[in-house]
């Protein structure tokens, strides 16, 4: 990913990428440090596609440099999550699931959906298809797409995620929630609100890692000036 967001800035006159934290430190037209305590170059915000287990440093990272920082990686525990939180409080910190400005667009779409099909009956499951070397599933977008389908619907929902250990039906406030890992899979992710006699399903599908970058950037430049704060996509896309 950091190369595909690099490809991005470089089409973009109003971007510039100053320095880059890898632990390999691969070449690059800019300094790449190994970590993010090593980094002595200034800038204006951060992009981070890293893994979980690097986010406790990139935030103090982020605090100690007043730097804002857009997180993309997913994966996070709930104590991760509390300290994203915490962090917002000393530096605008933008966090999502997914940077996709459809997937966003979907967030919305099915709380609409769901607020007019629920009540007629219909079950809900979401289905979530990445890449063999994906480490986390569900994955982040399909927990965001059940927690923007619960909040519709005041958070009476709860999720399945193996029916194998229980033989019993399914209830009316449960989301189903399925993954899927094979191949090269960028991104699917499926949404079927089935009913009786008929089903809806709301779709979306990445066909390049791009859209992410894209999603990424525009993130960043949204984020660069605000004061501390915890910022979702949902402000970038409005």
């Amino acid at each position: 990913m950091g190369k595909v967001v690099e490809s991005i800035v470089a089409a973009d006159e109003n971007c510039q990428i100053v320095a880059g934290i890898d632990a390999r430190t691969p070449k690059a037209d800019y300094p790449v440090f190994a970590t993010p305590n090593q980094c002595n170059v200034d800038a204006d915000v951060i992009i981070d596609f890293s893994t979980a287990t690097a986010i406790p440093n990139l935030l103090a990272f982020s605090k100690s440099k007043q730097i804002p920082v857009v997180l993309c990686t997913t994966g996070f525990s709930d104590e991760l999550d509390k300290e994203v939180k915490d962090t917002s409080t000393e530096v605008a910190v933008l966090k999502s699931a997914n940077m996709s400005v459809g997937v966003n667009l979907i967030l919305s779409l099915v709380q609409k959906a769901a607020d007019v099909l629920f009540d007629s009956g219909f079950d809900i499951e979401i289905v979530e298809k990445h890449h063999n070397q994906k480490i986390d599933a569900p994955s982040g977008t399909a927990l965001a797409i059940a927690d923007s389908i619960n909040e519709a619907l005041d958070n009476k929902m709860h999720y399945v995620y193996d029916r194998s250990e229980v033989m019993e039906k399914r209830d009316k406030y449960e989301i189903g929630i399925h993954a899927l890992r094979g191949g090269t899979i960028v991104g699917e992710h499926d949404v079927v609100f089935a009913g009786q006699d008929e089903i809806i399903t709301i779709s979306h599908l990445a066909m390049s890692k791009e859209i992410f970058a894209v999603g990424a950037v525009k993130a960043a430049k949204y984020l660069a000036d605000k004061p501390a704060g915890f910022y979702s996509m949902k402000e970038v896309t409005e």
